[in-house]
């Protein structure tokens, strides 16, 4: 591991604690800059040493120090994923357009799990700020063919709407929304990929649910982090699969 990968992987760990306080922040109309980190419980504000990345987590065993209320794990958990995930940018692509492409797309979609996994939503102020730069990065280097783009949003779009359908409402309409933005980035061949590495995930997510819980009831999961982790690893990896996949079953 070299020190371009630890210093892209410190930098995610930093950003992915800004992305904490911006999916949280944003869906309740609050400032990301105004107040400052503070307790969930006690509103006690954070000093230096309780806002390092992983480690404060670490440090002060899940609980604030004042009022010994408990953090989330998810905080950290997010924060290492997306050092994680800057690392691996870095080892894929190294210094070029499509590393910062994908730390982009990485940024989107670590806001949008933070704040579907705290309210079920997905703010459409972030969706629309991040096209808005998707529109940009396409118009500059386009995806070929040029009709790509628009051909994977509507498609995207579409399918899912009609999953929508024909499942009474079982798809988000800020899933629907987010695929759109997503298949505009992607194109058809890598969006096709997200959705079913995303649903995979969240099948398998869904199964291990049902086996550990004792009882039957039913509990709503949020489709965010597994179309996050699916469409992040198919601009990472997609072409990579997909040449894998049809060289060993269609070879």
């Amino acid at each position: 591991m070299n020190l371009y990968t630890i210093s892209f992987f410190t930098m995610g760990l930093i950003f992915g604690s800004f992305y904490n306080v911006v999916g949280l922040r944003l869906p309740k109309k609050e400032s990301i800059i105004y107040p400052g980190s503070h307790c969930p419980h006690c509103r006690h504000f954070l000093t230096w040493y309780e806002l390092i990345p992983v480690f404060s987590f670490l440090l002060l065993k899940g609980h604030c120090k004042e009022c010994g209320g408990k953090i989330s794990p998810i905080y950290p958990l997010i924060e290492l994923v997306t050092g994680i995930f800057f690392a691996l940018s870095y080892l894929r692509f190294g210094l070029s357009w499509e590393f910062l492409l994908s730390l982009l797309l990485l940024s989107l979609l670590v806001i949008i799990s933070v704040s579907d996994l705290a309210y079920m939503v997905i703010p459409d102020k972030v969706l629309i700020f991040f096209l808005l730069f998707f529109l940009v990065c396409r118009f500059f280097q386009p995806l070929q063919p040029w009709w790509d783009s628009l051909a994977g949003a509507l498609m995207a779009f579409g399918l899912l709407y009609f999953l929508s359908l024909i499942s009474k409402g079982g798809m988000g309409g800020g899933d629907m929304k987010l695929y759109f933005v997503l298949g505009f980035f992607l194109g058809i061949k890598l969006t096709l990929l997200s959705l079913f590495l995303s649903s995979l995930f969240g099948i398998l997510f869904g199964l291990f649910r049902k086996f550990k819980r004792k009882d039957s009831q039913s509990v709503l999961i949020p489709f965010g982090p597994f179309i996050a982790l699916g469409t992040q690893l198919s601009f990472l990896y997609g072409d990579r699969l997909l040449d894998f996949y049809f060289r060993h079953f269609f070879s």
